[in-house]
């Protein structure tokens, strides 16, 4: 587990040991589409990444949040927030959930929090309302989804807990630019020989090409075979003028 600073001195005995074991169990068990730290600040508050799973509108798509658990943890449930847009939760907000401090009443002390993720994740791929939710369209969520890469790495808190998760981020997003330079040079290159394509052609039909050269020559020997004509019309003429003279 990261190191904790002083500034969790005040937690509670109970609710530290229980984080701790709770991590440790989530490293060992990973959550499928879900990633969690607690900050090394204070072991009661703890970020996440999920995943969008394929086959739903959040493919592609890495939500960060939070949840903030209190002194009383594992006896009371924490708040959960979701910081990154997905068009199902709003931002910044706490989200009022079964597993949440919204609803107290209905809260297990067996629940770790590899349960409150997996219920997280359960309720985003519904569409249930409730406080802190959002109704969108799919579409909405897929461009949502398609911006979320490029909106965390923007966040220092969510750089410095998911290193790993940022770098290869990060990476995709310079193969897909290097990628669509590539296609954007190819597709350059492919207009510029079109182009000489073009060029060529009209020099070929407009100015003295072989083509023109050809037609050139049918004019000529149009032109000869009609003074032929002539000149042989008007001998046999003089000829039969001759003779009934």
């Amino acid at each position: 587990m990261p190191p904790v600073s002083k500034a969790s001195s005040g937690v509670s005995p109970t609710a530290a040991a229980r984080l701790k074991q709770d991590y440790s169990r989530l490293k060992r068990d990973p959550v499928p589409f879900i990633s969690a730290e607690p900050l090394p600040s204070n072991i009661l508050e703890w970020h996440y990444v999920v995943e969008g799973p394929p086959d739903s509108p959040y493919h592609g798509g890495f939500y960060h949040g939070k949840l903030v658990f209190p002194r009383e943890f594992p006896f009371k449930p924490p708040s959960i927030y979701m910081i990154t847009p997905s068009g199902r939760f709003k931002v910044n907000s706490r989200l009022c959930l079964s597993i949440s401090d919204f609803h107290p009443d209905t809260w297990n002390p067996a629940w770790c929090v590899s349960t409150i993720l997996t219920g997280l994740l359960s309720f985003m791929l519904e569409n249930t309302p409730t406080f802190g939710s959002l109704q969108t369209s799919d579409a909405d969520k897929r461009r949502l989804a398609a911006q979320s890469t490029e909106f965390n790495l923007r966040d220092d808190r969510f750089r410095e807990l998911f290193p790993e998760l940022a770098e290869k981020l990060q990476q995709e997003i310079s193969d897909a630019q290097q990628q669509q330079q590539q296609l954007k040079q190819q597709g350059s290159a492919s207009q510029t020989v079109s182009n000489g394509n073009k060029n060529s052609d009209k020099a070929n039909n407009g100015n003295g090409g072989p083509i023109d050269q050809q037609q050139n020559f049918i004019s000529l020997s149009n032109v000869l075979l009609i003074a032929c004509v002539a000149v042989l019309c008007y001998v046999a003429r003089s000829v039969v003028t001759s003779m009934n003279d």
